[in-house]
């Protein structure tokens, strides 16, 4: 997916030392944890690699995701060490890769001084905290093998078992529970470590581990069902920026345990599990029952705006190249006496739970192994489906971030290319969310049930948004611009009435030329709990993390929330001045800086232009007691 080569979550706020020192309260007890998304994490070569006709080899490690040069130079062998076996997700015959280790692991996947800016992750967001004064032993980055299931996962690398064990460390370390930053895949990898605790602390105890060691959860660009653009890379490759084929890319992705991760799926379809006591031991038991409520069957595409799949395929005679999905196949051969191709719509319950590669198994041979990648790793995964609709974590404080009002794909059409595997099949028309309306690739307006408005260029609005469910029935709504205010344009509604299952959308005035921020913010549903919404428009699903609005909301909401004198739940949003000199500027029109209450200007050698030279007048400290 677009964001997906980086995008990870992240984590954040934590000691304020020098910056907070006058303000009561022991900040350093707190950590935070960054869980990285698809793509988004090194991976070294753990093998030697003699590669013919280069004179570039795979030497221990050496990087491998992501090495451009070698890639470049040497694509066979770069394959050999991404490529995994379908079927049982071990390692290439004569090469193996691993996930790097700390915080370089997801900071820059590609170091260089071309590369490196279009291959950083989260560098500059470290720089960003570390200027507010965080300590290096403060933030935690937990990468991982994003390439397998999340069930290889823990049989291989033992993460989920090390993923316990730092958030432990991290409490004996400095004394307090962590925050955990998750981005794109990296909450799907979060959900599972919870459902996996489940299986490895006694029941009483789920609930006090939790408390103990996670003090808060952001979720940023979570795709809670799925994500669409997924499918495109499963039949037709998706080469995420990188110098290769279409083709390529596809041959290498279906091979991932993760490819099926994403898949989009129905909110109306749930599994019952069958739990394990341990997670490799003994017979596993697979799901017996997957089944869907009455929704399901009302609702014409599984809850989505529109059919995920529209794909042609060769005409047949008869229903036997569909053996199990007779019903589907006789609805779509009303054209075939002229042997005309014929086209099968799917919708996201079908993609998910394998009618769709069912249906194209005798046409594209990838259908078989995806297929077995679907039973073995998610439907009949013993700790968790996680092709089935998220429930609100039980966590005391939730904050679910993405950006909206982006042009999104939510369907396809694909046909025959007439080219081979895996050149196969060519896609012939995409469906874009736009602000509230379906529109396809050549600008036709498309019927269907289109959101509120559109996601953040990867995953749909509906996927996003789905944290909503999350909210009680009275939720405070707050719609504020994204720069710095002095709270003119704020708009609050307060108690307004959320009925679970529907959006909540605010009636409220938008300005074009402004980015806002909606905040949708509930802590009287449940007691002792707070959970929160935030909608940044035109936020990039990728680029969303290196956000300065968000990075400063992050900041001033957990500043306010460890802070004893507190006197609100959320922090207020009233006004946002700046905090940071790099938030002052000149302001041309009237010959002076900006903000002129908070900034001065203040000349230092090597300012090169009148905006670096206004610089805050007061430590941050003084301008953070604003928002208590």
């Amino acid at each position: 997916m677009r964001g997906r080569h980086v995008l990870f979550v992240v984590s954040l706020i934590l000691l304020l030392g020098a910056v907070t020192g006058e303000f009561a309260g022991d900040y350093s007890k707190l950590s935070g944890i960054i869980i990285p998304g698809f793509a988004s994490t090194q991976l070294r070569a753990w093998s030697i690699l003699d590669c013919p006709y280069s004179p570039l080899d795979f030497n221990p490690l050496d990087l491998v995701w992501l090495d451009t040069t070698k890639l470049l130079s040497a694509v066979n062998c770069w394959l050999k060490c991404m490529m995994l076996d379908p079927y049982n997700q071990t390692d290439h015959s004569e090469c193996k890769s691993r996930p790097d280790s700390g915080l370089s692991a997801i900071t820059e996947l590609d170091p260089g001084y071309i590369t490196g800016p279009l291959s950083s992750v989260w560098k500059e967001w470290i720089k960003w905290c570390i200027e507010f004064g965080i300590e290096a032993n403060a933030i935690i980055a937990v990468p991982y093998d994003w390439r397998l299931s999340p069930s290889k996962l823990e049989e291989r690398d033992l993460y989920f078992h090390k993923l316990k064990l730092t958030f432990e460390t991290a409490l004996k370390l400095r004394g307090g529970p962590s925050i955990v930053f998750a981005h794109s895949l990296g909450n799907n990898v979060f959900r599972y470590f919870l459902e996996w605790l489940k299986l490895e602390i006694a029941p009483k105890e789920y609930r006090r581990w939790l408390d103990n060691h996670i003090h808060a959860y952001f979720a940023v660009g979570a795709p809670l069902l799925g994500a669409t653009e997924t499918v495109k890379a499963t039949l037709s490759g998706s080469t995420f920026g990188l110098p290769v084929s279409e083709g390529t890319a596809r041959l290498m992705f279906n091979t991932f345990g993760s490819s099926i991760w994403m898949l989009p799926f129905s909110k109306y379809c749930t599994t019952d599990n069958v739990y394990r006591r341990h997670f490799s031991g003994g017979n596993r038991k697979t799901h017996h029952a997957y089944h869907c409520d009455e929704h399901e069957l009302q609702s014409k595409y599984s809850g989505w705006p529109t059919n995920i799949i529209n794909i042609e395929v060769p005409s047949i005679r008869g229903n036997e190249a569909y053996p199990s999905f007779v019903e589907t196949v006789q609805t779509n051969l009303t054209g075939m006496e002229c042997a005309f191709p014929t086209q099968l719509s799917f919708s996201a319950r079908e993609v998910s739970d394998g009618t769709f590669f069912k249906a194209i198994k005798d046409y594209d041979p990838d259908s078989e192994r995806l297929l077995h990648l679907l039973e073995k790793s998610y439907h009949a995964d013993p700790i968790l489906n996680p092709l089935t609709p998220w429930e609100r974590p039980p966590l005391k404080n939730i904050f679910c971030i993405y950006g909206v009002d982006s042009k999104t794909e939510v369907g396809y059409y694909f046909a025959p290319s007439g080219k081979p595997y895996p050149d196969n099949w060519i896609i012939t028309d995409v469906i874009y969310e736009i602000e509230g309306s379906l529109y396809s690739r050549s600008g036709n307006l498309v019927e269907g049930n289109p959101g509120a408005t559109s996601g953040d260029e990867t995953v749909p609005y509906h996927s996003l948004s789905w944290c909503k469910n999350w909210l009680g029935p009275k939720v405070n709504i707050t719609r504020t611009p994204q720069s710095e205010h002095d709270g003119s344009g704020v708009q609050v509604h307060r108690n307004r009435e959320h009925l679970h299952g529907e959006d909540i959308i605010p009636n409220m005035t938008r300005l074009p030329t402004v980015k806002y921020i909606t905040y949708y913010e509930d802590s009287e549903s449940s007691p002792g709990t707070r959970t929160a919404v935030w909608e940044l428009d035109k936020a990039n699903h990728r680029n969303i993390v290196r956000s300065p609005a968000l990075m400063r909301e992050l900041w001033l909401e957990m500043w306010h929330d460890i802070h004893p004198d507190k006197k609100s739940n959320f922090v207020t949003k009233a006004k946002r001045g700046p905090l940071r000199d790099e938030d002052c500027y000149w302001d041309y029109g009237k010959a002076r800086c900006a903000w002129p209450e908070h900034c001065e200007y203040r000349y230092l050698f090597g300012d090169v232009h009148l905006g670096q030279s206004c610089r805050l007048k007061n430590s941050t400290s003084d301008l953070l007691s604003h928002y208590v």
